[in-house]
């Protein structure tokens, strides 16, 4: 059996930290550039102290003491004590000038690297209840800003994703009891009859049957909810709206047969960039609340265009009365309006799911309830040469 290799995390005792790295960096910095200067200053002067050179040789020159010496010689004793103490005061320069730029190097790396401890410190402090915290960094616009607010950001994206999966499972757990329930009951009493036909057994398999189908698209409703909130593998494609609305009336286009309904459309040019089969779904579930939630022999309209800024789509049905006032509450998951009147049966969370991918494509929903009866619903995505 091969053993496969194991990393062993490096003790950070025994390794230096940035700060110090930094620090010590530029103290090699500044005494190379001191000594680097100084040997410019030992060559200026070496090269400056050569008077003697345009005198004759064998010339001598009292000095102030009043002893004699040759030129020459008190050249080089001139210069010998020039370089002496150029090298002496030289060297106590360096040093101090780099002690210094060492204290104020440690000091100021250490407020540079400040919001990284931060992010450190944030990083530690995050679990599933605490996505909430942020770095909100309001220095300079550099690096470290940069890095900030992708930090952010992708807290942003994390707590989307655990926000929509903690909704996913509460939302399932509590709306897919009834189905279940239903499915219990049904098999529960035909069993504790010892006198059930088939005809009695084949009423109790269609029961069962259509609240496991009430179950799976509850399910498939909630999945879309939760990727549309999350906002995870969203892909980015050019699509038009319309193209969804055309997919969607005719799959509903039994239904409104049944139910005598008139449509009309005018479809224009509505590019966006977004995921293709979120955004059918989007306009699969209006057409389909435009249906559903409509009155025996009633209209519904749609539109789409775009202004330069926007693309939009519009639907439009008539149908029951709504208050404006109740309005936002449809877009909450599991709110209906009131009285489906068509007989069609809904999981509660088609409004809910369009809200969801409009705010995923960085677009808005709004809905008007008209006086009449009905409510139009327009949807505004970024247009794709805007993006």
């Amino acid at each position: 059996m091969i053993s496969r290799p194991v990393r062993v995390p490096a003790r950070r005792g025994l390794r230096p930290t940035l700060r110090l790295r930094l620090t010590l960096l530029n103290g090699v910095l500044l005494l190379g550039a001191g000594a680097l200067l100084m040997l410019v200053a030992w060559l200026v002067v070496s090269a400056a102290l050569h008077p003697a050179d345009e005198l004759a040789a064998g010339t001598v020159v009292r000095l102030a003491d009043g002893r004699q010496m040759d030129v020459r010689a008190w050249q080089e004793a001139l210069l010998a004590a020039a370089q002496t103490e150029l090298t002496a005061k030289g060297l106590v320069a360096v040093v101090a000038i780099s002690i210094v730029g060492v204290i104020g190097a440690y000091a100021v790396v250490g407020r540079a690297l400040r919001p990284l401890h931060h992010v450190t410190a944030t990083a530690r402090r995050l679990g599933g209840e605490t996505l909430d915290q942020r770095i909100r960094y309001t220095g300079a616009d550099d690096e470290v800003a940069e890095l900030a607010d992708t930090f952010d950001a992708m807290l942003d994206r994390l707590g989307a994703a655990f926000t929509a999966q903690h909704r996913f499972v509460a939302n399932a757990s509590h709306e897919l009891r009834t189905p279940l329930a239903v499915m219990r009951t049904e098999i529960d009493v035909t069993l504790s009859d010892p006198g059930a036909d088939t005809a009695e057994l084949r009423r109790m398999a269609t029961v069962v049957r259509d609240a496991s189908e009430r179950a799976n698209a509850l399910v498939d409703a909630l999945l879309m909810l939760a990727r549309s909130e999350g906002r995870t593998g969203l892909r980015r494609e050019p699509v038009d709206l319309g193209t969804g609305v055309v997919g969607a009336l005719s799959a509903m286009d039994h239904e409104v047969r049944r139910t005598k309904l008139s449509v009309s459309t005018e479809l224009r040019p509505a590019p966006v960039i977004g995921d293709p089969s979120l955004l059918d779904r989007l306009a699969g579930n209006l057409i389909e609340n435009a249906v559903r939630y409509n009155h025996l022999g009633g209209r519904i309209w749609v539109e789409s265009r775009h202004d330069g800024e926007y693309a939009r789509l519009m639907v439009g049905n008539t149908g029951f009365t709504v208050d404006q006032v109740d309005v936002s509450g449809l877009f909450e998951p599991f709110r209906r309006g009131g009285r489906e009147r068509t007989g069609a049966r809904g999981s509660g969370l088609g409004l809910s799911i369009v809200k969801a991918v409009c705010t995923a494509h960085g677009g808005t929903v709004g809905a008007v309830a008209l006086p009449g009866g009905g409510m139009e619903v327009t949807i505004a995505l970024p247009l794709a040469s805007e993006q």
